[in-house]
């Protein structure tokens, strides 16, 4: 982290004491119970982590996504679950809000969603959509000065908690040029004809609040389009690009907490008589892990550095997440390897970051659109 400021330095420190002292302890029972601690959720709030990329005028820390991403990147490396609750809480629940959002609607919503008070989720994932988010088949209607919404939507983060003030929903809204029209609707969690379903059983990720969601004529305010009608897709496209720098920020803290774990373990496992870590074979692996680390925090370090200069980043986003993404997933591998049996079982670290890592390379854009992201970089017709 030689490119760190002494402020992000500090911030760095910070949230990996939280993660060791707070988060990492009860990790594991929460793991097994599928549970988020809304204690641990309150405490981020008051360490001002939901607010970070904000701007102080909303109660936001006033500081960029480099910070928000030192964070994730801290908790990631001891609970994946965490992490990602406080990245989708910022990336997709509380920044459409402050991209697209009227002076209205951030005055409201946003001083609760920054302090941790409560929680948002974003509404994109269909059964039939997912990467191809022009399937939607969501609709929104108006009738009188009324949205009506109706549809399904699936592995929807934060969705569910008792926090959860609001979801925003892509939704066709009509037809342009032949072409669905797509915007976004904010549908209040207490909404009649709004159902957040029961949540998921999932291979990881077991403490993160997951749903689908079910809308059978859910009547909000035609107040609560959010953005110009008509540009939903366009504005999620620019929200997707920041979600996979934190994304990576997540891999990449992930990465790190399987090295360290393997790192010790060989070190302190005794076979034929030496330390597995005398082994050339295992300092191998290691060696490739701790490469892996480093690739990976370059390339989300890049992409967050573009993005707070206001340059051009999506493709960066794009190479951060497909790198650091792998990255989990490879090193995590690797240190199940090197603990052995012990890698299987589930109080150890590595075994969560082996279930958990799998989705690195799915959510917010699967390896393969990132790829699509960078052929097109190359000018490859597609």
């Amino acid at each position: 982290m030689e490119d760190l400021s002494e402020e992000e330095r500090e911030l760095a420190a910070m949230v990996r004491d939280f993660a060791e002292t707070v988060v990492a302890p009860q990790s594991y029972e929460a793991d097994r119970t599928h549970t988020l601690s809304m204690d641990v959720v309150a405490q981020m709030g008051d360490l001002g982590l939901f607010g970070l990329p904000f701007s102080e005028q909303y109660g936001g820390q006033g500081g960029d996504y480099m910070a928000l991403g030192i964070a994730i990147e801290a908790l990631g490396r001891v609970d994946q679950s965490i992490a990602i609750t406080l990245e989708a809480g910022v990336s997709l629940g509380a920044m459409p809000i402050y991209r697209f959002g009227t002076d209205e609607q951030r005055q409201e919503l946003l001083p609760d969603l920054l302090a941790g008070r409560a929680l948002a989720g974003f509404g994109l994932t269909e059964p039939e959509a997912g990467s191809d988010a022009g399937a939607t088949r969501t609709t929104a209607r108006v009738e009188g000065d009324e949205w009506v919404v109706d549809g399904s939507k699936q592995f929807i983060t934060n969705s569910g908690t008792p926090i959860t003030r609001f979801v925003t929903v892509t939704a066709v809204t009509g037809v342009e040029n032949g072409r669905k029209e797509i915007s976004t609707i904010i549908v209040p969690n207490d909404t009649p004809g709004f159902t957040v379903e029961a949540p998921y059983d999932k291979v990881g990720w077991n403490a993160s609040d997951t749903h689908p969601l079910t809308f059978q004529g859910a009547r909000v305010p035609a107040a609560n389009l959010l953005g110009e009608r008509g540009r939903g897709f366009k504005n999620f496209l620019s929200i997707l690009d920041e979600g996979r720098i934190a994304i990576a920020a997540l891999s990449t803290g992930a990465a790190e907490g399987c090295l360290e774990a393997a790192v010790d373990y060989a070190k302190s496992r005794t076979i034929f008589g030496s330390a597995l870590s005398t082994r050339q074979n295992a300092q191998f692996t290691l060696a490739r892990m701790r490469a892996r680390v480093h690739t990976a925090r370059l390339a989300w370090h890049h992409a967050a550095r573009l993005r707070d200069a206001d340059k051009p980043f999506a493709e960066a986003a794009a190479i951060a997440k497909l790198v650091a993404g792998e990255a989990a997933m490879d090193n995590a591998r690797d240190a199940t390897q090197i603990f052995g049996g012990n890698g299987f079982m589930n109080e150890f670290p590595v075994a969560r970051h082996y279930r958990d890592s799998k989705i690195l390379e799915i959510g917010e854009g699967t390896t393969e659109v990132q790829l699509l992201v960078i052929a097109r970089g190359l000018g490859l017709a597609g």
